[in-house]
């Protein structure tokens, strides 16, 4: 008897040791951000009109091989687009303005594809500041349907990034849920920005889960705790702060986008301490646990 428990129990021994390393990953935990880094060519705004060249080198720095944006002043789509390849940096998103997009979607396309870029978003629909309309979402609707279909047949996604105005109450919801109920899903998709959807009154997760074959991309953004957001779509700089440090539920919000498919993230800072926010940010999704 005693001769079979010692055998047992280095047995015990034996299986314990070779699964030692997974149960130590098990308990370290795999990491939770498991895309690539991208980053809002708006972040550098300041870098860009000065050293466009020397502004890709540091976000090649960072390790970020995404960027969301479009040619700086002086540049062709053409230019831009190996500059950010010499430097392992893809653009898979670009913008455009509201009235570009209605007048010439057929350009816009163009040059998304010029940059190599499946998504094109639209930040903003022209409105009396602070009173965002029904009659404002269901133009929006009706541009957004027809752009995104001559998008949509040069192969390029129709994204609409919110912007915070559009969480003006209606019906049983909001202007904004309106705007993806009444727009096509075959033409037009979404990119959340969580900063704005927070100062807006949104709940990031929940409009996450409640749309989940809408949301396509994703800025990732922080807004300062304490901060009480409203209907204007507009914030001073020094209430945008480094990811993980604001009233956003982070960590939850990328558990969730990662949930329901969004493969593009871009980290956008829109404070003056970029320089010193964006490696802070990074740190922390890295550090994120499954």
């Amino acid at each position: 008897m005693k001769k079979i428990t010692l055998v047992l129990a280095a047995l015990a021994l034996v299986l314990l040791f070779t699964n030692l390393p997974e149960a130590l990953a098990q308990k370290k935990g795999k990491p939770l951000y498991t895309f690539p880094l991208g980053v809002q060519a708006y972040t550098y705004r300041a870098h860009f009109p000065k050293d466009v060249e020397g502004t890709l080198d540091r976000i090649q720095s960072l390790g970020i091989t995404e960027i969301e944006g479009g040619a700086p002043k002086g540049y062709t789509p053409e230019q831009f687009k190996k500059m950010c390849a010499d430097r392992g940096i893809s653009i898979p998103s670009t913008g455009a303005g509201y009235e570009e997009l209605v007048k010439s979607p057929e350009e816009v396309a163009q040059r998304a594809k010029t940059l190599g870029a499946q998504y094109v978003m639209v930040a903003w629909i022209p409105h009396e500041k602070g009173n965002f309309t029904l009659e404002n979402a269901k133009k929006a609707v009706e541009d957004f349907n027809r752009a995104g279909k001559v998008l949509q047949e040069s192969g390029i996604t129709f994204c609409y990034h919110d912007h915070g105005y559009e969480f003006q109450p209606y019906g049983d919801g909001t202007l904004l849920d309106y705007i993806i109920q009444n727009t096509d899903p075959k033409y037009v998709s979404f990119e959340m920005d969580v900063l704005w959807t927070q100062f807006g009154g949104g709940d990031p997760v929940k409009l996450l889960n409640k749309y989940p074959n809408r949301w396509k991309l994703m800025h990732l953004k922080d807004l300062k705790k304490g901060v009480k957001g409203d209907l204007t779509g507009g914030t001073p700089a020094e209430n945008d702060v480094p990811l993980g440090s604001g009233q956003v539920a982070m960590e939850e919000v990328i558990r969730t986008a990662k949930k329901i498919g969004i493969k593009h993230f871009f980290i956008e800072d829109e404070s003056n301490k970029e320089l010193e926010y964006v490696p802070i940010s990074i740190a922390y999704i890295k550090g994120l646990k499954q």
